[in-house]
């Protein structure tokens, strides 16, 4: 199963996407069974416009059994979350807001465990 989500970006990318691809929500794009060499060459248009028109963000994501949590990432630009690896799973990450912060370090400095309900 390939994946791709787009964010902010011209319609060009769209429009092709969803020539290739089945378009389940707003900008979000599914091939059940693309095969590499396809996926390489919808890589390369994404990545060539890009390169020329910028803009917004592109993540492409397909199972990988050699990888972290069975699935490979691409990223064209920056998406709203950062990818991490944890325990050999692939997990999403935002940058914590100041009161996240504040109360990150006020757990830190009591010496309490876990995280801190705050609403972002």
């Amino acid at each position: 199963m390939l994946v791709v989500a787009t964010r902010d970006v011209p319609d060009r990318f769209r429009g092709f996407l969803a020539s290739v691809m089945l378009e389940i929500g707003p900008g979000v794009y599914t091939g059940p069974q693309v095969t590499a060499g396809v996926r390489e060459r919808i890589w390369k248009v994404l990545e060539d416009w890009f390169l020329d028109l910028g803009g917004g963000s592109i993540v492409m994501t397909w199972d990988d059994g050699a990888l972290p949590g069975g699935q490979a990432l691409r990223v064209l630009g920056i998406p709203p979350r950062e990818f991490v690896v944890m325990d050999g799973v692939v997990a999403t990450r935002s940058e914590p807001t100041k009161e996240k912060w504040k109360a990150l370090e006020t757990y830190a400095r009591l010496g309490l465990h876990g995280t801190p309900e705050v609403a972002d």
